[in-house]
C-alpha cells in the first residue's frame, strides 16, 4: 500500500515507525529537513520536504498514485486542507486528517 504521512512529528514518526515495519511504501512530508532526515536514517522511508497542504508537494509526495494520505501535522487546519486537496485533486480513495480541537 502506498501511504503518505503528512507531518514528521511524534504522531506522525509514530505512524511511519508502525506502518514501515509492513510492506508499505511510505512517505513522509514535513517542513522540518531535520526531523525528515532523522526519520530517513532510521526507517525505510521516503521523505519530502515541503508544506503538506500544497498540491505541487504532494505531488513530488506521490499523491496521484497513493492509497491512504494521513494528515498528522501540529495545524488542524492544515491537515484538513491537506485531505480536502488530497480528496478535489488527486482523488486519493482514504484520507485521515488529526483534528484536536472541539470547534471543529
Amino acid at each position: 500500500m502506498k501511504i503518505l504521512i503528512l507531518g514528521a512529528g511524534q504522531v506522525g514518526s509514530t505512524v511511519a515507525h508502525s506502518l514501515s515495519t509492513e510492506d508499505n511504501d511510505i512517505t513522509v512530508v514535513d517542513t522540518d529537513a531535520v526531523r525528515l532526515k532523522a526519520l530517513q536514517d532510521t526507517l525505510d522511508i521516503r521523505a519530502v520536504n515541503g508544506h503538506a497542504s500544497h498540491p505541487k508537494t504532494l505531488i513530488r509526495a506521490g499523491i496521484e498514485d497513493a492509497d491512504l494520505a494521513i494528515a498528522v501535522t501540529n495545524s488542524d487546519e492544515v491537515n484538513m486542507a491537506a485531505c480536502q486537496v488530497a480528496y478535489t485533486l488527486f482523488n486519493t480513495p482514504t484520507r485521515v486528517a488529526r483534528v484536536r480541537s472541539a470547534a471543529y
